[in-house]
């Protein structure tokens, strides 16, 4: 029940793996959720990662309807996912721009699969097996990503295709992911 502080990169617990949640019932993991609920709405995000704020455990949340800094996103419902597993349906990628709360300031171009399947929990522990596409499949492999220790700039191909967002959009309002 609070707005926590996002690591930002260079911080090295970005880089380490999250480890499995074992307990769905305990109030700790309960306290994550509703932060990381709070954190990512506060900052208008699409998702967030457990490691972004400080806890190294497999959870991400994400989601958006309406949202300025994606005009021209379809509407993803709001998740908590536990334990994930993503397995594309296909070997197609599409790169586009994204940005990152733990990389403020910036965007890049990244290449993400097209579609993909993703299993796991939700917040209770009963299970969620969805396949997804467009932007609903970038936000939930970015979120994911976290997890392994791996931030968006990680993935970028040609870095000409990374920079400062107001530089790179001037006079638009875009914000962090």
């Amino acid at each position: 029940m609070a707005v926590r502080e996002v690591l930002k990169m260079g911080d090295p617990r970005l880089l380490e793996p999250a480890r499995p949640v074992a307990d769905f019932a305990s109030a700790e993991l309960a306290l994550l959720i509703t932060d990381m609920h709070d954190t990512m709405r506060a900052l208008n995000g699409a998702g967030l990662a457990a490691p972004q704020i400080g806890a190294g455990l497999q959870v991400v949340i994400f989601g958006i309807d309406a949202n300025p800094r994606y005009p021209d996103a379809e509407a993803v419902p709001f998740t908590v996912l536990v334990n994930p597993v993503l397995t594309p349906l296909s070997d197609a990628l599409e790169e586009a721009w994204e940005g990152c709360l733990s990389v403020p300031g910036m965007r890049g171009v990244v290449p993400r699969h097209v579609a993909l399947r993703y299993q796991g929990f939700d917040a209770a522990g009963q299970p969620i097996d969805r396949s997804v596409g467009g932007f609903h499949a970038r936000v939930v492999q970015h979120e994911v990503d976290h997890l392994h220790g791996i931030l968006y700039p990680m993935r970028i191909r040609d870095l000409r295709h990374f920079g400062f967002t107001d530089t790179l959009f001037p006079g638009q309002a875009l914000q962090d992911d």
